[in-house]
């Protein structure tokens, strides 16, 4: 099979580098300033996985059709990353790794469903500089169906692929599981704001709070919407019911106490890499997915509303809170 990663980002790079080291046919293909190589196109790997340099050849379009794209650029990204490469995509099976449901919506304008495969990556990775990934988190990688919940032979022939590399799962119940990868994305602003790890930001009760808080917003949103989540690989749904029951001082050590066990590696999620790389994030695809829904059933979302001001104000003054002025930012809420 030849397979096309679409994202030289930290997820993609490290997709394309897990994939080409198992001996799959992968190119890499991203933006001009990413896709620069060094003299052997080699991408090294470092982090939970161990430590390994591989040989990717790195594109700045398509010049061939692959069997299998995998779209690992940012949400926003998706339309010109597609529109640069879609005269090599016509008969070829798009697999979204984007967080949330957007994506997949931008995706069917250009594709018929049967030949989109949906994803939800559930391992991490931190892109430090060019052509080398850490690889922070181990997890999971499920695909599905998430319009009619179907496993196709695309589906089956895909799972063998990505099992060589990566523990992958087939759901029939990708669309759930969507909304609950929202949650467990939806409180990586506010270390974006501050401008810190997540374990720095998290071991700070007080900003614990706010992040159950954000949570809890969230669970209210979609319950009154009564839409179902379904567990996640490492993350069951039970585990978000028991934050949005407890009280808030309780969960707030909880949660802390959670978000300092993930990893002995400090973690910055995507929203914050995107800052520090001078690009727009993803944060209305995160947190605005609550506020879409909030927005498009008369609801109020405001403690995520702010969030999202917050980060666009960080993303254009280059100036992150401290945290003293982030708390009390969102004091009112």
């Amino acid at each position: 099979m030849k397979i096309a990663v679409i994202g030289a980002g930290a997820i993609g790079s490290l997709i394309a580098a897990h994939l080409k080291n198992k001996d799959e046919d992968i190119v890499l293909v991203g933006r001009p300033l990413q896709t620069i190589p060094n003299t052997k196109n080699i991408i090294k790997v470092s982090g939970v996985k161990g430590n390994f340099q591989v040989n990717v050849p790195l594109l700045n379009r398509l010049s061939f059709s692959p069997d299998y794209v995998i779209l690992a650029t940012r949400t926003q990204d998706l339309k010109s990353a597609i529109k640069e490469n879609l005269e090599f995509l016509i008969n070829t099976t798009v697999v979204t790794t984007q967080i949330g449901l957007q994506a997949d919506e931008i995706v069917c304008r250009y594709f018929q469903k049967d030949k989109i495969i949906s994803s939800i990556i559930m391992f991490g990775a931190t892109y430090l500089e060019q052509n080398k990934v850490v690889q922070n988190l181990e997890g999971a990688w499920v695909i599905g169906d998430i319009f009619e919940n179907k496993i196709s032979e695309e589906m089956l022939d895909l799972s063998m692929i990505l099992n060589k590399a990566f523990q992958t799962v087939i759901s029939q119940d990708i669309k759930g599981m969507k909304y609950l990868q929202v949650f467990v994305n939806a409180n990586n602003c506010i270390p974006a704001v501050l401008g810190i790890s997540m374990q720095e930001a998290f071991k700070d009760l007080s900003i614990s709070k706010i992040s159950v808080a954000v949570w809890k917003e969230g669970f209210e949103i979609i319950s009154r919407m009564g839409i179902k989540l379904a567990s996640l690989p490492g993350f069951p749904v039970e585990n978000l019911n028991k934050f949005a029951v407890l009280p808030a001082d309780e969960a707030a050590k909880e949660f802390s106490r959670a978000m300092l066990s993930i990893s002995n590696d400090p973690l910055y999620g995507t929203i914050l890499q995107s800052i520090k790389r001078g690009r727009p994030s993803e944060i209305d695809y995160i947190n605005g997915e609550f506020l879409r829904l909030a927005k498009a059933n008369g609801l109020s979302a405001r403690l995520n509303e702010k969030l999202i001001e917050l980060v666009q104000e960080v993303e254009k003054t280059k100036k992150f809170f401290t945290k003293e002025e982030f708390l009390s930012a969102v004091s009112s809420f």
